[in-house]
C-alpha cells in the first residue's frame, strides 16, 4: 500500500473499536506534530504511554540530586528538560536558585572536559533514560575507569521498555496493540516484544518518527487486529532501515558489562520488576548513591500524570491540566518535558 492508500484505509476503517498505545514520548510528539489523530477512523484510539525517562523518574532521585547540588564541592550536570521536573521539596531549577551547582549539558561527554579543568569538583552525571541511551553511559563509566578520572560518577535511573509493558497488560489494561519505540528497537532488536506479543496476544509495530512512518505502522497494527480478532501475537518491524530482530549486540554486551538487570521504581506506578539497570558492584565507586531511591510524592495531591503515563487517563481529563498546571508551572513531570504526554497536549492543542 502506498501512503495515500494507508491514509484511505485508516480514515475509513469501522471494524471494532481500537485502543493503540504509542510507549514513546517522540511518538506521541511526532503524532501531534503531525496530525495523526485527525487522519484516523473515530474507531481507532492513540493512548500515550510510559515512554518519557524524565515522566517516569521518582522524586526520590530528584531529591537526591537536589541534595548532591547543595553540597559544597559537588556539581549536578544534566541535560535541560530534568532541571524543572519536580522532586517532593523543589526542582533541581530552584534548588539552583539557591545556590545549588547545576550544570545544563547537551552530550553527557561534556562532563569530561569539566571534570578535567576543575579536578577539586565531584561532577556527577543525572544518567535517566531507557534502553537508547544506556550504551552512552556505559561509555562513559569505561572512560571514567580506563582514563582514572575520580571526579566523575553517575547517578542512575535507568529503565527498560518490556518490564513497564508487562506490568501495563498485567493489570489489564484495555489496550489492542502498540506502536513499538524505534530508537529503543535499535539496540535491542524488535524480538525484545516477542515475548509480550505472545503472552497477551497483542501485535507490537516497531515504527520510526516521520509522519508516514507512523502511519504505515499503525496500518499495519490496524490490519492485524482486524484480520485476527481472537488475538495475534506478531511483532513487525516498519524500520527495517535500522533495526533488526536482534539489535546491536556490541552495544547490549556494552550495557551487561556494567549495568545489573534490577527492580525499579516507576514515578506514580510503584515497584515494577526487572524494569531497571543499576551499576555493577564492582563499579560501586562510580555510583553516586543510585541504590535505594524508591520513594515517590506528589507535590500536588490532585496531579494525575500516573493515570496519565498507564494510559487510564488522558492529559486533558486531568482536573489541573491547563488551569493550575502548564509548561510555565508544572504540577507534574509530565508536563515538564518535551516529551511528556501532558506538554505535548497543551502546546499541540491536542484534544
Amino acid at each position: 500500500m502506498n501512503l495515500e492508500e494507508i491514509k484511505k484505509y485508516l480514515k475509513e476503517y469501522n471494524g471494532p473499536e481500537l485502543k493503540i498505545m504509542e510507549v514513546c514520548g517522540s511518538h506521541t510528539g511526532a503524532i501531534a506534530k503531525n496530525g495523526i489523530p485527525g487522519l484516523l477512523s473515530d474507531r481507532i484510539h492513540l493512548i500515550s504511554g510510559p515512554g518519557c525517562p524524565v515522566c517516569v523518574t521518582p522524586s526520590s532521585y530528584i531529591d537526591r540530586l537536589i541534595d548532591l547540588c547543595l553540597t559544597p564541592g559537588n556539581c549536578v550536570v544534566t541535560f535541560g528538560d530534568l532541571i524543572r521536573v519536580p522532586g517532593s521539596r523543589m526542582s533541581l531549577q530552584q534548588a539552583s536558585g539557591r545556590g545549588g551547582n547545576v550544570r545544563m549539558v547537551y552530550s553527557p561527554m561534556d562532563i569530561f572536559p569539566m571534570a578535567h579543568k576543575d579536578p577539586d569538583t565531584t561532577f556527577v552525571f543525572a544518567a535517566v533514560g531507557f534502553e537508547t541511551t544506556a550504551p552512552v553511559y556505559a561509555l562513559m563509566a569505561q572512560q571514567i575507569l580506563e582514563d582514572h578520572i575520580e571526579n566523575v560518577k553517575l547517578l542512575t535511573a535507568l529503565r527498560t521498555m518490556p518490564g513497564i509493558i508487562d506490568r501495563l497488560c498485567a493489570q489489564g489494561a484495555d489496550i489492542q496493540g502498540f506502536l513499538a519505540p524505534g530508537h529503543v528497537a535499535v539496540v535491542t532488536g524488535s524480538k525484545v516484544f516477542e515475548p509480550l506479543a505472545a503472552k497477551y496476544s497483542i501485535p507490537f509495530g516497531v515504527a520510526g518518527f516521520t509522519g508516514a512512518q507512523i502511519l504505515t505502522a499503525l496500518c499495519g497494527i490496524v490490519m492485524a487486529c482486524e484480520r485476527m480478532q481472537g488475538g495475534c501475537s506478531r511483532v513487525m518491524n516498519f524500520y527495517p532501515s535500522v533495526v533488526t530482530r536482534e539489535g546491536n549486540t556490541e552495544a547490549q554486551k556494552l550495557v551487561d558489562r556494567y549495568f545489573d538487570r534490577s527492580d525499579a521504581v516507576w514515578r506514580g506506578m510503584g515497584m515494577v520488576p526487572d524494569s531497571g539497570r543499576l551499576l555493577r558492584g564492582e563499579f560501586a565507586q562510580l555510583d553516586a548513591g543510585s541504590r535505594g531511591l524508591n520513594e515517590d510524592h506528589k507535590i500536588n495531591a490532585g496531579c494525575c500524570c500516573d493515570k496519565v503515563l498507564m494510559g487510564r487517563m488522558k492529559p486533558t481529563q486531568c482536573p489541573l491540566f491547563g488551569k493550575v498546571c502548564s509548561p510555565l508551572r508544572p504540577q507534574g513531570a509530565c508536563m515538564v518535558s518535551t516529551e511528556g504526554n501532558c506538554y505535548t497536549y497543551y502546546v499541540n492543542h491536542r484534544e
